[in-house]
């Protein structure tokens, strides 16, 4: 734990924080880690109903992942979803290099209006399913789709020439969102220098992992000082699991009934049937389980036992309300602005958090708080705005 605490220089200087659930729309949602649960597959109608409850109890965001397994496209149930909510935004996970950067444009255009400026970007540059791919690859690509967006987000042609997509020059009047200021929001992770360069250059807010308060906290720092390279800030987000009780004891208890029924190898296939089931950071959050105590505890409150079981975040703030609480409130004196939650199961534990910890908590809508969500309907080419060919 940190001895003290200074926030690092942040887009946000407010000390409010975006808090946000998580949908399985790639599956995994179980009661008991390690086993695939039938009764809580990843269909529509368990998905829809996860981000119904998260939207019900107030939650700002939702993150909807993307991977090659079975589940939900992010981008065709966001569309669906965007006509039965009214408040929560989506985070929609986009793997770059998977949509023609134009034609990705014009889809989230689509999607913001749909939503009326709900809408975030979680932008992954993940191999493609199926190829395994060199980072200098991955990462130009990434960044070209990024100064693509931009582009039409922004000014009144596409000009582009890169080494991956080519000469570009095209109106962007097709591709203009809903949002102004910028367009939406795009949130970014990953721990290799590549991606920290691509978030520090190019996005809004950077998600990281859990990892012990000294290396985050180191990170946000390196993070931090690139985007200041740039002449930018960002602000930095964390995704991380939760199981909040009225006890300790009542919340570590299950800890051990989500491992009640582990199988090793079957959590092994589990975790490794992702694009990221060998990444740097998978690797990472591997690495600090090792330091963990007999119980998967590697601090006070963090848990490290989901992390055996899947890959992606896996660590989880096990505790009290008070607790959890007081230890946001650490994240938050750090410089953290953003959240995204998740518990096994996906739709009890929302419900749980929604009710103990969230109304303590001063959530915002960084969207709004940044200015790209507009109160009133924009002039765009999809609303009011003069027609041009």
């Amino acid at each position: 734990m940190l001895d003290s605490i200074t926030a690092v220089p942040v887009r946000t200087t407010d000390r409010v924080a975006e808090i946000a659930w998580f949908c399985d729309l790639c599956g995994g949602d179980t009661e008991f880690l390690g086993q695939l649960d039938p009764t809580r597959r990843s269909s529509f109608a368990h998905c829809r109903d996860i981000l119904l409850m998260a939207e019900r109890k107030g939650f700002k965001n939702i993150l909807l992942p993307t991977s090659y397994v079975v589940g939900q496209d992010p981008l065709a149930f966001a569309s669906a979803l965007s006509q039965l909510t009214t408040d929560i935004s989506l985070l929609v996970a986009i793997r770059t290099g998977e949509y023609h950067p134009p034609m990705l444009a014009r889809i989230i255009s689509t999607l913001d209006h749909l939503l009326e400026g709900r809408l975030t970007i979680n932008i992954i540059n993940s191999d493609l399913p199926g190829y395994k791919e060199e980072g200098p690859l991955r990462y130009q690509r990434c960044s070209e789709t990024i100064e693509i967006l931009r582009q039409g987000w922004t000014q009144d042609r596409v000009v582009h020439d890169g080494p991956v997509y080519g000469p570009l020059n095209l109106s962007s009047q097709p591709v203009k969102p809903y949002q102004q200021n910028g367009g939406p929001l795009l949130y970014f992770g990953g721990i290799a220098d590549g991606a920290r360069e691509v978030c520090a250059q190019h996005c809004d807010v950077f998600l990281m992992w859990p990892e012990k308060e000294e290396s985050l906290y180191a990170t946000m720092q390196d993070v931090s000082a690139r985007a200041a390279r740039h002449g930018r800030t960002i602000d930095f987000g964390l995704r991380i699991h939760v199981v909040v009780r009225e006890t300790e004891a009542e919340a570590r208890a299950w800890t051990r009934h989500l491992m009640s029924r582990f199988d090793a190898g079957q959590a092994e296939a589990l975790k490794q049937r992702t694009q990221d089931g060998k990444s740097l950071g998978v690797l990472r959050q591997d690495a600090m389980r090792q330091e963990a105590d007999d119980e998967g505890f590697v601090e006070p409150i963090l848990w490290t036992g989901i992390g055996r079981a899947r890959s992606g975040a896996g660590g989880a703030l096990v505790g009290t309300p008070d607790q959890i609480i007081r230890q946001l409130n650490r994240y938050m004196d750090m410089g953290i602005r953003s959240f995204v939650f998740s518990g096994y199961p996906l739709l009890e534990e929302c419900e749980l958090f929604g009710q103990l910890v969230l109304p303590h908590l001063p959530n915002v809508r960084l969207a709004d708080v940044q200015g790209r969500r507009p109160a009133t309907t924009p002039e765009t080419p999809l609303t009011f705005g003069t027609l041009s060919y």
